[in-house]
Order: C-alpha cells, then structure tokens, then sequence
C-alpha cells in the first residue's frame, strides 16, 4: 500500500483534464504511438466531439519515480458537467488527493471553486496545477494571485505545465508520488468497498468499478450490496489498464472492477458499499445518497410506427445508464411515447442525441419540466412532473417549485445584461463578489423551472462565452403555479401543456400561439389558437381562412344578391368548422418547443 497513490483530476470544463490525462498515459509508458489517439480516455463519439468527459473512466499507471522507487498511481477520471457532480463526488471519495487544474489563459471559473469544495469535504491533498502555460494569452502571475485569493491555496506550491505540449507532466507525477498520501486501511479487515461507477458489458454483464477501503476480494467470494441488500457471486475482479488486466484478488487501498453477474446498471447504486455477506463490515461507507432527476420530458417517435424500436432502445440504453428514468406515456397528438427523468440538460441532451445515434431514430422531446410540489385541501401531497397530472385549481391549497443557488463567474462588462436576466427569470437574494479586477461573481437564487428553458444558452450568448455558470438544488419554495393549455379550434393540445408561474403564462401562451400560427396550414375556415389558464384566454392568435370570391359573378344588379351569396358562404364556413379536425404537423410541436427566447 505503500506504493499506491490514488489521485483525481479536477477542473472547471475545457480546462485541459482530458489532455493531461492523455500525457499522464503517454508518459507511463501504458499507451504507445500505435494504441494512443486523443482523449483516450473518452470512449464515446459525443464525447470526443463535444470535448467533454460523460462517463468517468479509471486506470492504472505504472510508475518508476525518480528515486528508483516503482508506484501503481490509480488515476479516477470524473465528468466535467454539474449534472453528474454526485458521481464526480464519489470518485473523489475513492481518493487520497486531487489535481486542481487551472486554465492560464482564463484563470478560476464556477466549477473550479466547486469541485474545490467538493474535494475539501472530503479531505483531500489538493495540488493546483496552471495549465496552458504555452499560450500567448497565458498569465500566470494573475492565475496565481486568485490560487491565493479565491481558492485559499498556497500559490507557492502550484506546478505550471502544458498538457497539449507535454511540458512538466514529469514534475506532475513526482508530486502526485511525494504529496499525494498513500491510502490507509488494514487488508485482513472485513471487506468494504466503495462503488464510485457501473458501465454494462454486452457480454458479462454490469461491470462494478470499485475502491476498496478495507479487506480483500477474490473470484468466488460471495458479496453483498448494503443498500439494495442483494447478494451475488464473484466471478472475475481485476484492475484497469487501457484493456481490463485479471487479477487473483483486489486488497485494501486498490482501485479496480469487479464482475459478479448482476444483470442491469440499474442493480447497482453509485456511492453503495460492498462488503462480504458472511462477514459483513459494521456500517456502510458514508456519503451514498440515491440519484434523483430532476428534469423531465416525455420521448415520442416522430412516426408512430417506430414506437416499437423506441421501446426496445430505451430498454436497451437504461441498461448503460443508471441516472435514466422512463415509464410509458401517451399524449392524444402525438401518440404512445415514454414519460422520462434526467439529471439536467445536458443529460437530457445526450440522451436524446445517444438514442437517435445508436439506434437510428428520429424522436421528439416534449416540453421540459421540474418536479412541481402540491399541497392539496384534504392534506395530501403531491408530486408532479407532468402537465397531465396537475390536480385542479380548486383542490390546491399550496404550490411549490424547485429553487437553485446559482453560481456565475463573468468579466464585469456584462453584468448589467446578466442581472437583468436573472432577474427577468425571477431570480432574488443576489450577492455580488469582485474577485479580481474585471472579474465578478454573482449568486442568485432562482427556480429551476426558469433556467431549464433557454437561461444557459442566453447567458452564454451575453457573456460571449466568457461566462461560467453553476448550480446546486437548495429547497422547495411556495409559488403561484397554473397550467396553461394551448388550445386548437377549442381543443385542448395535451403535448403542449405547461406548468408554469402565473406571471409568466402569457409571454408562453403568446410564444406558442405565434409559432403554431406559423406552422398550421390555413383551412377554409377559421382557426382558432388560444393559450388559455382554466377557462380564461391568455393569448391568441388565429389563422385566416381561404376565401372564395361567390361574388364575382355578380356583375351589376341589386346589392342583396351579394350578401345572400355572402350570408351563404359564411353559413357553410360555420357548418365545415363544426364538423372539421385540425390536424398538426410535428414541425409545429417542433417549433413550439424551440428554446422561448421571446418569453
């Protein structure tokens, strides 16, 4: 255990985690010329192409230090988005020490700050490393002035590199071997093991990626997970190399897989304890909690009869992904779907883009939404995250919605357009921080309901991209909560229901009712698109009929032959809307629920 050092990287996104960890790879000798490509570690295309890590990855480095001395550096890669910050806070668990890397060119972001935290609660040795020291725009005396200033690090013990140049990866492992602590825990004790991540095998099932704290773990130990209190069978452990190596037994202090044939990812609870079912260890490991979504969106095929394949690619991914929520949903216009739950946007983008990639699909997401709290008259309460769901207005006797604590870091040339944002997006209890000189932070506390729709994409657009933005889920909070239905021709369309604040529900009713207007073709008669809350109109748009000249033939003559031809035409318009359906295209459900930059 000596020779063990188990280590993180940490780092605000775009930052250079998945470039150094190549380096580390590289110079370890783990990876040659001909197996090496970028980011190695980013095993998906979506990753590769959005330069961002999804799935936490680990592997093994062998290393000789320079004291002639060999070490195994266990380095436990984590995600880099705040909608997988649980995961990235039990991999942090599993280790003695971090890497806090820091851009040189941009300095500390929202997430550098909140990763630090992280790793603070867990106690780690924490070694801040500036990275990007090769480009022009590179300031290291600034960079290490908010090390002091906003981390409260030591800037005295910074390592500067370029992990895109290979400069200073040496003096990067020496540190990680003479700072980093080696892992404590006794090898005869009884077992416990931390589950910091799953991912499934086509072939053998979930494979359980693991720290062990305390005891051994062989082929043919019987273990038990301690939340789920199922029991199952060893059949393989070993550690990760850029393959999987097999290996007799994992002991105390050891990072490494374990294949036990359990069936789906969804068997096994990120942050659970492993122990022996004979010989348990006395408490579980601290820290688990289970992993709830809290965004929500209903899947529909774009053509009905690909509801089959949608069924079986759900199926299929939920088996890679533990975090996904589905169950079967319908709506009158848009047919069987499935009603799902996500960690956050960009979770549920990937998805959405894993399922039309993967499986070759094309599908439609319906309006995003929280989880609404409601308290009704007789005292029960009510979770909902669907329109269709909403109790009526007469049973409720209190609403409530999700609220966030959101951090942003932005250059003080656009604060005044940011608050203006939060704040038409109901943010209050601002607090505002001068970091440096040109550099704030600004805190707000905002709903949820209000950042899910387009609050990052026009936050990214003001700040020029200069702008970093994090969040954390702080409470539920009273609110004046209605449904707004859209209505067609006097009929209610369920797939654009939504849950949403009073004050906002006409700036929605008229967003949607502008764009349907837009993508419903005319009819011989009037349309009519309302957004209504109960049985008032909010908003409303109509779409003219075509019309038929009946009186061009009337050339001359008296005036009453003109309206009774009128009269006529107008009676049978009223006949034909009576009797007449609209029907909606999928490009206007498409367009609908286009992010609402107008609302």
């Amino acid at each position: 255990m000596e020779n063990i050092r188990n280590f993180s990287i940490i780092a605000h996104i775009d930052h250079g985690k998945s470039t150094l960890a190549d380096r580390l790879i590289q110079l370890t000798g783990v990876s040659d010329a001909r197996t090496f490509r970028d980011q190695i570690l980013d095993t998906m295309d979506i990753e590769r192409e959005r330069g961002i890590t999804i799935k936490s990855q680990a592997i093994s480095l062998p290393y000789r230090a320079r004291d002639g001395k060999d070490y195994v550096l266990n380095l436990i890669d984590t995600p880099g988005h705040v909608d997988f910050s649980y995961e990235v806070s039990r991999s942090l668990a599993s280790c003695e020490g971090v890497l806090l890397l820091i851009d040189a060119s941009q300095g500390v972001q929202a997430q550098t700050l909140a990763n630090l935290y992280l790793a603070m609660e867990h106690d780690l040795e924490i070694i801040p490393v500036i990275n990007k020291i090769d480009l022009p725009s590179a300031d290291i005396e600034w960079v290490l002035g908010q090390i002091e200033s906003e981390l409260g690090l030591d800037p005295a013990h910074h390592l500067a590199c370029s992990a895109k140049e290979g400069i200073g990866i040496g003096d990067i492992l020496e540190a990680i071997v003479q700072r980093i602590p080696p892992p404590t825990g006794s090898p005869g004790a009884s077992l416990a093991a931390l589950i910091f991540d799953a991912q499934y095998d086509l072939f053998r099932g979930t494979l359980i990626h693991c720290r062990v704290f305390d005891g051994t773990v062989k082929s043919g130990d019987t273990i038990r997970f301690m939340f789920n209190d199922s029991v199952y069978r060893v059949e393989e452990v070993g550690r990760f190399l850029l393959t999987r190596e097999k290996r007799a037994q994992l002991s105390a202090g050891e990072v490494g897989y374990i294949i036990a044939g359990v069936k789906t990812v969804s068997s096994v609870s990120i942050g659970d304890t492993i122990t022996m079912d004979e010989k348990p260890c006395p408490k579980p490991l601290p820290g688990f909690r289970e992993i709830k979504p809290v965004v929500f969106a209903s899947i529909y095929p774009i053509s009905s009869d690909d509801y089959e394949d949608l069924a079986e690619a759900v199926e299929k991914y939920k088996l890679n992904d533990a975090a996904f929520l589905y169950e079967k949903d319908s709506s009158i216009a848009l047919g069987q779907g499935f009603r799902c739950g996500f960690l956050g946007l960009l979770h549920m983008d990937i998805v959405q883009e894993r399922l039309e990639r993967e499986y070759g699909l094309s599908i439609m997401l319906s309006v995003p939404s929280v989880r609404f709290r409601f308290t009704l008259k007789d005292g029960d309460v009510l979770t909902v995250d669907n329109p269709s769901h909403y109790p009526g207005p007469m049973a409720i006797e209190k609403a409530e919605e999700p609220y966030i604590r959101a951090a942003m870091m932005l250059p003080d040339r656009y604060l005044g357009s940011v608050m203006n944002l939060c704040i038409e997006k109901r943010g209050t209890n601002s607090n505002l921080r001068y970091l440096s000189p040109g550099r704030v932070e600004l805190i707000y506390e905002m709903p949820l309901a209000e950042v899910i729709y387009d609050f990052y994409d026009r936050f990214k657009s003001m700040t020029q991209g200069y702008g970093s933005f994090d969040y954390d889920l702080i409470d539920y909070r009273q609110s004046d909560l209605v449904l707004l239905d859209i209505l067609v021709n006097g009929e209610k369309v369920d797939a654009l229901s939504q849950i949403v604040h009073r004050e906002r529900a006409r700036a929605r009713g008229v967003h949607a009712c502008d764009r349907l207007k837009e993508e419903i073709p005319r009819q011989m008669y009037k349309i009519a698109i309302q957004g209504a809350i109960g049985d008032e109109i909010v908003s409303r748009s109509t779409i003219s009929a075509f019309r038929k000249d009946v009186t061009a033939k009337c050339y001359g003559g008296d005036i009453t032959r003109k309206r009774k031809l009128l009269e006529k035409q107008k009676m049978g318009k009223k006949r034909m809307k009576m009797i007449g359906s609209v029907s909606i295209p999928q490009s206007a459900f498409l367009a609908v629920l286009k992010s609402d930059t107008d609302s």
